[in-house]
């Protein structure tokens, strides 16, 4: 059997694609090869059917049905797809080493380092690294408050933005309205503002003070975030050298509660 499947697509595309045309146990075998693809690139069919809690014939079934001869084809194609993202990853990661700005990293540290009160607006996805960076904040004993939402809480914690405050907004392509809207309203009140942005030309990264890149490119159907990850990190690290006696004091603390 030839595959029949458009070779545009990657195989986790083909396979979300093509989703309702599978049998039950086969879209569980599907859905399993989508969110673990690095399973599927390196282990064998019977492996990989006992992780998804079926059999390896049904593994096999699942590859022909996408038009390959067999399981070793399949797992050829997802191999393909999960080293072309690391490849990307990778590239994403040097891009962003070679276009942030060092000196606006180091403004964006020191700001945050002494901010009375932090706000980091991020939605949809960017509200779980806008959670992390809080995360490494509260270790460092850091106030931060996230908004991933116009709920009634989220714009109460915008309407206590003043000038003491250090406004992030975190942006992955076209910025959500509402983070536009709350660094127009810490500029409007005084506040630092500060952009973590993949586009230069984002309304985002346009309005704040100061404006962190990173490059998001991805051969799949979803933005690589390897490079928004390391500069959330380098963020929390070069807080932290600031004073990093004082910090790991207080890091240790923290562990033993």
């Amino acid at each position: 059997m030839t595959r029949t499947g458009t070779t545009a697509l990657t195989l986790s595309e083909e396979i979300r694609q093509r989703f309702d045309e599978f049998s039950r146990s086969q879209k569980d075998v599907g859905q399993y090869i989508v969110d673990h693809l690095e399973e599927a690139a390196f282990h064998t069919a019977e492996e990989l059917a006992r992780r998804a809690n079926t059999s390896s014939s049904t593994v096999v079934r699942f590859a022909q049905a996408l038009g390959f001869e067999g399981f070793p084809e399949l797992q050829a194609s997802a191999r393909d797809e999960f080293e072309t993202a690391l490849a990307a990853d990778h590239a994403n990661m040097a891009e962003t080493a070679r276009k942030v700005d060092r000196e606006e990293v180091a403004a964006a540290v020191d700001l945050i380092s002494r901010a009375d009160r932090i706000v980091l607006c991020g939605t949809d996805q960017m509200a779980f690294f806008a959670s992390y960076l809080r995360h490494l904040l509260m270790l460092l004993d850091l106030r931060a408050e996230v908004v991933a939402s116009p709920s009634q809480e989220g714009l109460a914690k915008l309407g206590r933005v003043d000038e003491n405050t250090v406004m992030v907004g975190f942006s992955a392509g076209r910025p959500h309205p509402l983070v536009v809207r709350a660094i127009k309203l810490g500029r409007n009140r005084r506040a630092a503002t500060i952009a973590i942005a993949d586009a230069t030309l984002s309304e985002v990264a346009k309005l704040a003070d100061h404006k962190l890149y990173y490059s998001s490119n991805s051969p799949a159907f979803v933005r690589s975030h390897a490079s928004l990850l390391a500069l959330i990190q380098a963020l929390a690290y070069g807080v932290y050298a600031l004073d990093e006696s004082a910090y790991s004091d207080r890091i240790k603390a923290f562990r033993l509660k």
